[in-house]
C-alpha cells in the first residue's frame, strides 16, 4: 500500500446508519449530494463534509469477526490500497479527475455504529485507542464528480 488508493464504495443515506451504496455522486462544499446526516449538530458542515474509511481496515476487522462492511459505520467514501496512515488532518487529496479535499480530523465513533462491531464495541475505531484505524472528515476543496473505481491520489502539501 502507498500513497495512491481507489474508491471502491460511495455511500449515501437520509440520516444515520448504514449508508448505502451509489455508483457516482457530486460532491460540493457541503459534502455529497443526496446524503443527508440525522444530527447535523455533530456531523456535516464545511469542516465535516464527507466521512473517509479504509476498505482495507474495514477488511482487518471483518477478519477479528466485526459484522462491519463499507458504509455502515456512516463513512461516505471508502477507499482501498492506501497506507491509511496517510490520511492524516492536513494532507491533500485527489478523488478522480475533480474533487480535491484536505483531511481536518479523525472522527471520533459514537454508539450508532456499534451494529458493525462485536459486542457492539464501536470504540475498536476510536483514533486515539486504535491509530491509523479511524475513519477520518475532510472539507472539500474542489468540487465535482466522484465515481466508484476512481483513483485517490495524495497531492503536494500547501
Amino acid at each position: 500500500m502507498g500513497a495512491e488508493g481507489r474508491v471502491v464504495s460511495l455511500n449515501v443515506s437520509q440520516g444515520g446508519v448504514p449508508k448505502l451504496p451509489v455508483p457516482e455522486a457530486r460532491v460540493t462544499q457541503l459534502g455529497m449530494e443526496g446524503d443527508r446526516q440525522a444530527h447535523p449538530d455533530i456531523h456535516g458542515g464545511p469542516e465535516r463534509a464527507l466521512c473517509f474509511f479504509s476498505a482495507d481496515v474495514i477488511a482487518a476487522l471483518q477478519a477479528e469477526g466485526h459484522p462491519i462492511a463499507p458504509g455502515t459505520t456512516g463513512e461516505n467514501v471508502t477507499i482501498a490500497g492506501l497506507d491509511w496512515g496517510l490520511m492524516a488532518p492536513g494532507s491533500r487529496w485527489r478523488l478522480g479527475a475533480e474533487v480535491e479535499i484536505e483531511v481536518t480530523r479523525p472522527t471520533t465513533p459514537c454508539k450508532t455504529i456499534r451494529g458493525s462491531f462485536r459486542e457492539g464495541e464501536f470504540n475498536r475505531i476510536h483514533h486515539a485507542q486504535h491509530p491509523g484505524e479511524s475513519r477520518v472528515y475532510a472539507r472539500v476543496l474542489r468540487e465535482g464528480t466522484v465515481r466508484v473505481g476512481d483513483p485517490v491520489v495524495r497531492l503536494a502539501e500547501a
